[in-house]
């Protein structure tokens, strides 16, 4: 397959980023990507060595001159999210991701592009390989299953590495330095369901809910997106109050930390009602698009016939989901009061999945920077679907990252943006999860800060990285690497 990203500069970037795309990498499917590193550092004759759960350490001693420096490691995770337009065929367990270049942004042809962390492990690639570029000691650490439970992180052994500082590369606005993160818990809830017949008398249709914006629910969730299960709910809620409907199956979103894009419902109801939903599908789809309209343009409801499903679940597991859906909040809870302008807790109503031992699960993330209202809108949110006679079960969530702003990296890196682009970079906390706060359990010494290049959508199919950013990423890189503190 010719390449297409290789007239792109960094060239050395965009050579390795291209090459993982050709890669699978779902979370916890990382196998092919961790034999992919590991034979990659053998064949630069790097020292290289993997832990047990499958994170991977590739170092290269300092350029000469530098040995005095203190060690980096530097870090990306190396899975990402799967997630694609309905309309695509694409196995993420098989197929390349296609990357195009679009109007100065590069992004794949109709699913996730994974520069999310692609960017952060191609420009460990481009550093290993480097004959060029000054710099201590390095490490270049890249973890498992970032994105649907930090295990790699959580796994992480004290002694894996050595070095003092670690620059995170999983950021996602150039031009800002992060110091902090929120961090989760994810609150699961199971309804349970008897299999009943299509009552007598009952026409079956399929309502879709299509064309929303979704992405990262720790960056996204304070743009006002618009939410599939909830939009979908509402009318299934809605129109059970005038005509009494059946649930066949309600599915939608897919994970955790992705707000849903898409929803769709099957279901049954009396057939004297057949043009009556018909109208109030019209009515609710255009109040939707009004309330939507600034935010969410592509929003998309539709309604049509469909086959008659083999089953509808009982009445009670019926309201009682859509009482659940209903009343569990999604999105702000509260904005932080010690850095204006930041989301301090949020919540996320991810998916909605029907499994074949007659039960329906919902999958919702929390995050917050204070680790009291972390628990305490978990507890919301399962208190919620309790009343909805859910069973409920917590994660063991993971951790923040505390800013510490007398850091001495994030000294040099301030200096060194400034140096080199004329601007103060902008410092603050991210409401997103990184792994750091994991790392500085095992490491508490540890010197951190978290930067990258501009991806914008990320966790959708929309996902895209401005190649301009790349190359200032990659300058300031090497310039703090030039510049590091000496032992």
């Amino acid at each position: 397959m010719k390449k297409i990203l290789a007239e792109l500069q960094p060239s050395e970037i965009w050579k390795y980023f291209e090459d993982i795309c050709q890669v699978p990498r779902p979370s916890k499917k990382e196998d092919r990507i961790i034999d992919f590193l590991m034979e990659f550092g053998k064949r630069h004759n790097l020292q290289t060595k993997r832990d047990e759960i499958g994170n991977v350490l590739i170092s290269k001693p300092a350029t000469p001159g530098k040995e005095n420096l203190k060690t980096i490691v530097l870090q990306s995770h190396m899975d990402m999210v799967c997630e694609k337009n309905n309309e695509t065929v694409h196995d993420f367990d098989k197929d390349p991701i296609i990357p195009l270049i679009d109007n100065g942004w590069v992004k794949a042809k109709g699913t996730t592009l994974g520069a999310d962390d692609g960017i952060g492990m191609a420009a460990e690639m481009a550093l290993l390989t480097s004959s060029n570029i000054e710099h201590g000691p390095i490490e270049c650490l890249f973890t498992v299953d970032e994105e649907t439970g930090l295990s790699g992180a959580f796994a992480l052994q004290s002694g894996f590495f050595n070095g003092e500082i670690l620059l995170n590369l999983d950021s996602e606005d150039e031009g800002e330095i992060f110091i902090g993160c929120a961090g989760g818990i994810d609150t699961l809830a199971t309804i349970e369901y008897t299999k009943e017949d299509v009552p007598n008398g009952h026409f079956s249709v399929r309502i879709d809910v299509k064309g929303l914006l979704g992405g990262h629910s720790g960056d996204e969730i304070n743009k006002g997106r618009g939410n599939s299960n909830k939009i979908l709910n509402r009318f299934l809620w809605q129109i059970n109050k005038k005509y009494g409907i059946r649930i066949a199956c309600f599915e939608g979103g897919n994970l955790r930390n992705a707000i849903p894009r898409e929803a769709y419902a099957i279901i049954t109801l009396p057939s004297e009602f057949k043009e009556n939903v018909r109208v109030d599908l019209n009515i609710y789809a255009s109040e939707m698009e009004e309330v939507w309209k600034i935010t969410e343009p592509k929003l998309k409801i539709s309604l049509e016939s469909t086959d008659k499903p083999t089953f509808v679940i009982d009445e009670e597991s019926s309201s009682n989901l859509m009482d659940a859906i209903y009343a569990c909040p999604h999105g702000v809870f509260s904005m932080s009061s010690k850095m204006p302008g930041m989301v301090e807790t949020s919540t996320n109503l991810a998916s909605v999945k029907f499994s074949d031992d007659n039960k329906i699960q919902i999958t919702t993330s929390q995050r917050s920077d204070v680790d009291s209202e972390k628990y305490n809108i978990a507890q919301m949110v399962g208190t919620c679907m309790t009343m909805a006679n859910a069973k409920i079960v917590h994660s063991d969530g993971y951790p923040g990252w505390t800013p510490n702003p007398s850091s001495e990296i994030l000294t040099i890196a301030v200096d060194s943006y400034k140096k080199l682009f004329g601007i103060d970079p902008v410092v603050r906390s991210i409401h997103a999860g990184l792994e750091c706060g994991l790392f500085l359990e095992k490491y508490p010494n540890m010197d951190m800060i978290s930067f990258g290049p501009t991806l914008r959508d990320v966790h959708s199919p929309d996902e895209k990285i401005n190649i301009e950013t790349v190359d200032k990423f990659w300058k300031h890189l090497l310039d703090i690497l030039k510049n590091a503190p000496v032992k």
